[in-house]
């Protein structure tokens, strides 16, 4: 999985079911009431926005930095160590991240793995990530299990080698390797790697990936592992960041207890900044199982920390980083070269990239679109932005930080932001640097920081559709001799009073849920509206959720609907595509439309002080879309682009073909999970199309408007009255039929997709399942979490912890207001395919039919996850506005979160049990994708049931083949 740190990083081992498939299913399928993007918001003076910290150092080098933030019971544990795999040797690649791994595979005073402790306490956003310049583990936790987080991180810490034995070596080296097939399995997934070499010469730091070779993980022994982490694991090379509900004191008092007995290790020198300018323009090309070019071009640019980095950020954002950027306006929307085009930079502590992207359009010759690109970057170094870009830029970095914030943990929040800063400049404040450069950044210093950076030395990497080849490993490397130097004397150590022989702390105290009240209203148009309020930032979202959605689509062009509310922001009023984007960003807006499986919704995500202007905008693209033919021919081509990608991708094939399968013919489900049609029924669509789509279901009668933030419902009302209260449509709102029930089949089936080439197959196996309306709804979800809802869950524990076979196996039971899709998944190395299917057939089985029931102790561990992770769940307005989403949607009472935590702590074993009962073993559909040359026959062998080959259409492939084909 790649991190936010997009070239160079590698996540570790939760593919929950937040991976590409539970996201596709969660728009689709989900009740939430929006997924709001970044807010691109106009904030205030780079001086107003920060995050107050204070630090303090231990006796033995262990920085200590601390946030305190009141705002919900839960403390954020963010851990960073100054290693990564710049740090690797020759024949030492990947131990960083392969460390990464260990260190969640238990330690001395805990046996086995990391995450049920913590998982047991209710921790949210678990999880660590490796990247060239270091390590991290984060965690949020109840305020009230603090000392549980506290005690894992530093037991792994200091008590970390005795539990590091040759099985547990060769167990989580199999799950890295597989994690690298994942990588490598998807279009597009070998260009890092070949990117990198091409960047960095040979003896550089970034001349390898993170995730290292084969060959040298493969040479690793158990001793080569030890000494690494006593060399870089050490207390004095590490942050700890405490953020959240919790103070100076504490924060002093804990860390000592818990950390200050640690000896320090030696202190290992980083190395130089060098961002190895290059100063030949180079080229390649590439052939991948891709269904379109793509162009590449990098540069080597400056270091984290550089305010020529910041500068350069400016500047891909004006080049290429929205709708409204020049590289969007000539290529996407003039030119119509190319069907989508970006450009960013990476920033890492030795040099950075800048990276410009684009996916040229069928037919198209990509010297075309290159040459395009070169004289647009060119033009723009020449001339420099305008100020009304360079403003907009501006607004959408100082917005993009402020909206990370908003979470004291997890990817981008508060404790990452201090802990980065602390790693990389020694200073946790040094965003407050960054945006100041942001702040003042003229059109002076973009030019100047074009011209330095971007002139020469560029790379031009071309991926072509083509076969693709396994790209060859790296031979083992011999690392020279290395003695351990000796901890600095300086460092010293302090008694602590912790008695890791008891084990781990587990308190009995748990702060309780405290969900916002819904307050409602009604508009004089027949809109009913919820509000929640949350005043920690001054932002109010809402989303306007209407009827439709896929379902809607039967008997008309499939993907009508999702088409159709994607292009409510396509120009509306008398703004086109561009004025209107350009309109939401000065506003700091952040609005648009999509389709799920039951509904629809529109959402908007606007700063207090421009809640009026930004309501407009919202009420205009609401009431008044263009539907301008020519934007919509632009995005018809860009859609039937994204359906080839989609089918090019394992996940994406498996979720067009496997619905279909499921539902039978002439259901409104049986459909593509991702909501976008087919090329055919894509290309067919008209301007018609979508007025009568607008004018049937985007309607005020029978919607709700739920708002969360900073706003009460004496201040909202007479705004909304004023942008919507005279909006009424002709004619009654139309309803759809609740989906006719659909029999399970007889027996198993098996349907294979050929990808040629593939290093790992993609394992899927689905059954539907009662709605989610239906009383046993929540037990059934609650038994799907035994089986493989949670990192420890049966599945993931087997194929991953067990076997080594998988990155990453879950299983997830989806929303619908008709029968439910149940699913389990597993991408698995293809040599294990079918032995891993029998595994997967296995574990569901005798689950279901209760020869392996659930224990009572999986069931409290369950019930403890979900019930004290319940505070950390919705410490943001997106959480929340997403429950109430599902509340609207599926008729639920206003206290459903409470219900449900209700009946979720009431359950036993015997209770899961029957819940299981819902999944037939005998009704399975599976699905596999992969190379048939390499699976189809073992796949054939094991005789789970009739086998058909399909395309990734879903139609039948060669003579045997028996499969119905999806629907058009």
């Amino acid at each position: 999985m790649i991190s936010t740190r997009r070239t160079r990083a590698a996540r570790h081992s939760r593919p929950f079911a937040t991976g590409a498939l539970a996201l596709a299913l969660s728009v689709a399928l989900g009740g939430a009431a929006f997924a709001p993007a970044p807010v691109q918001a106009k904030t205030p003076a780079a001086s107003s926005v920060d995050i107050p910290f204070e630090t303090f150092t231990l006796p033995n080098g262990l920085r200590v930095v601390v946030h305190t933030d009141r705002k919900a019971p839960i403390v954020a544990v963010n851990l960073w160590y100054h290693v990564g795999s710049k740090d690797e040797p020759s024949g030492r690649s990947g131990f960083a991240h392969l460390f990464e791994h260990l260190m969640f595979n238990g330690s001395e005073n805990h046996k086995g793995d990391f995450f049920p402790p913590l998982e047991t306490v209710g921790a949210t956003d678990l999880n660590g990530t490796t990247n060239t310049d270091r390590t991290n583990y984060f965690e949020n936790v109840p305020t009230t299990a603090l000392d549980t987080a506290l005690w894992m991180e530093s037991d792994r810490m200091g008590h970390l080698l005795g539990a590091i034995d040759q099985p547990t070596l060769d167990e989580q080296r199999g799950v890295v390797q597989n994690e690298k097939r994942q990588g490598q399995n998807q279009p597009y997934g070998q260009v890092w790697e070949v990117l990198q070499k091409t960047m960095y010469p040979a003896g550089h730091p970034y001349h390898h990936t993170t995730i290292g070779s084969m060959n040298d993980l493969n040479a690793a022994k158990l001793d080569d592992v030890k000494t690494w982490f006593r060399t870089w694991y050490g207390p004095n090379n590490a942050v700890l960041v405490l953020a959240g509900d919790i103070d100076l004191a504490t924060a002093k008092q804990k860390a000592a207890e818990f950390f200050g007995d640690i000896p320090a290790g030696p202190s290992m020198a980083q190395p130089k900044i060098d961002p190895a300018r290059r100063t030949q323009t180079t080229r390649a090309t590439m052939e991948d199982k891709v269904p379109q070019t793509r162009i590449y071009r990098v540069w080597n640019v400056a270091q984290y920390g550089a305010a020529d980095v910041e500068r350069l950020q400016l500047l891909a954002q004006v080049l290429g980083g929205s709708k409204s950027s020049r590289l969007d306006k000539r290529l996407l929307f003039d030119d119509k070269t190319v069907d989508s085009v970006s450009a960013y930079v990476d920033a890492s502590q030795l040099g950075s990239n800048f990276l410009i992207q684009a996916d040229v359009k069928q037919g198209v010759d990509e010297a075309k679109v290159e040459a395009a690109i070169d004289e647009e970057l060119k033009r723009l170094i020449a001339q420099g932005p305008t100020a009304a870009e360079l403003e907009q830029a501006r607004t959408v970095f100082k917005a993009g930080f402020v909206r990370g914030i908003e979470r004291i943990g997890g990817f981008g929040g508060k404790a990452d932001a201090l802990a980065e800063c602390a790693i990389y400049m020694n200073d946790p404040g040094c965003f407050r640097e960054s945006l100041k450069t942001i702040e003042t950044a003229s059109v002076a210093d973009i030019q100047k920081a074009g011209k330095d950076w971007l002139s020469q030395g560029d790379h031009v990497l071309v991926v072509q559709p083509g076969a693709r080849k396994e790209l060859p490993e790296d031979p083992a490397g011999t690392p020279a001799p290395f003695e351990l130097p000796k901890a600095d004397p300086k460092f010293t150590t302090t008694a602590s009073t912790v008695d890791r022989s008891k084990g781990v702390p587990i308190t009995g105290d748990y702060p309780s849920l405290k969900f916002p009240a819904l307050q409602r209203g009604t508009l004089s148009n027949g809109t009913q509206v919820i509000l929640a309020e949350r005043h920690d930032v001054p932002v109010v979202q809402m989303s306007y959720m209407f009827g439709g959605g896929y379902a809607s689509d039967q008997g008309k062009k499939l993907g009508t609907s999702g088409f159709s509310m994607g292009m409510l922001d396509e120009g509306a009023g008398d703004m086109d595509a561009l004025a209107f984007g350009n309109r939401a960003e000065a506003l700091g807006a952040n609005l648009g439309a999509s389709a799920s499986l039951d509904g629809a919704t529109a959402y908007l995500s606007a700063l207090k002080e421009k809640l009026d202007p930004s309501l407009d905008l919202f009420a205009t693209m609401l009431r008044n879309p263009r539907f301008d033919q020519k934007e919509i021919d632009r995005v018809k081509a860009t859609w039937i682009a994204g359906i080839k990608q989609e089918k090019a991708k394992p996940q994406g094939a498996a979720m067009r073909v496997l619905p279909p399968l499921l539902y039978g013919d002439n259901h409104p489900y049986a459909i593509p999970f991702s909501g976008t049609g087919t090329e055919a029924s894509i290309g067919s669509l008209t301007r018609e199309d979508l007025v009568n789509y607008h004018h049937a279901w985007v309607r005020p009668d029978n919607a709700t408007l739920v708002i969360v933030g900073d706003t009460t419902l004496a201040q909202i009302t007479p705004l909304l009255e004023k942008k919507f209260g005279d909006w009424k449509v002709d004619g009654s709102a139309p309803k759809l039929a609740t989906p006719a029930q659909v029999a399970l089949p007889k027996q198993p089936r098996v349907y294979l997709i050929d990808q040629p080439g593939a290093v790992q197959a993609n394992l899927y196996v689905g059954q539907l399942l009662p709605s989610s309306k239906d009383s046993g709804a929540i037990k059934v979800d609650f038994a799907n979490s035994v089986l493989g809802g949670e990192f420890s869950s049966r599945l993931n524990m087997n194929l991953r912890e067990d076997k080594h076979w998988a990155y990453g196996a879950y299983s997830m039971a989806s929303n619908a207001l008709g029968q439910r899709p149940w699913m389990a998944f597993a991408p698995v190395q293809i040599d294990k395919t079918a032995e891993a299917l029998g595994e997967l057939r296995r574990e569901i089985t005798e689950y279901a039919n209760g020869k392996a029931p659930p224990k009572a102790e999986e069931v409290t561990r369950i019930q403890n996850t979900e019930i004290r992770g319940m505070p950390g769940s919705y410490e943001t307005a997106g959480s929340v506005m997403s429950t109430i989403g599902g509340i609207v949607r599926y008729d639920r009472p206003d206290d459903y979160v409470a219900k449900r935590m209700q009946e979720v702590e009431g359950l036993d074993a015997a209770q899961v049990a029957q819940a299981a009962k819902a999944i037939d073993p005998d009704a399975l559909t599976y699905v596999v994708v992969g190379d048939l040359s390499k699976i189809e026959q073992p796949v054939r062998a094991l005789n789970i049931g009739a086998v058909s080959v399909v395309d990734a259409d879903g139609k039948p492939v060669g003579a045997s083949a028996t499969a119905p084909a999806a629907k058009k």
